[in-house]
């Protein structure tokens, strides 16, 4: 049984790693966003209404998962999705939460503070 679950971990780990790294309410916001496309971090940091600084550390991690990308113009970076397919995952999840009446909001361990969080950002 021990094997079973030590390949399940190594097989489902880029999975558990993008689910992780699209968990953030700001990441997530930041790719709801890119999907209407490209944009610079002044106009996310206006958007999602934080520090210039944290904003870059969440498009950091957004680039290393290779979920989006920069074009540099000038002094300036534009950055857009990699994947527009994301947008059809973000959209399943959608229709799942739906579908169970977003039951997961309730969930003890990930539901209340983040969808307190994610509310917070919604409503800016």
């Amino acid at each position: 049984m021990a094997m079973i679950q030590e390949v399940d971990r190594e097989t489902l780990a880029p999975a558990v790693a993008l689910f992780r790294g699209l968990a953030d309410p700001v990441r997530l916001a930041i790719v709801r966003r890119l999907a209407h496309g490209e944009a610079r971090v002044v106009d996310l940091v206006k958007e999602v209404g934080l520090a210039q600084s944290t904003v870059s550390a969440h498009l950091a991690c957004l680039r290393d998962c290779g979920l989006v990308e920069f074009r540099a113009q000038g002094r300036q970076s534009f950055y857009s999705l990699t994947r527009p397919e994301l947008m059809d995952l973000l959209a399943a999840a959608e229709g799942v939460l739906a579908a169970t009446g977003a039951a997961v909001a309730l969930c003890p361990t990930y539901g209340s503070p983040a969808s307190e969080q994610a509310n917070e950002i919604t409503q800016r």
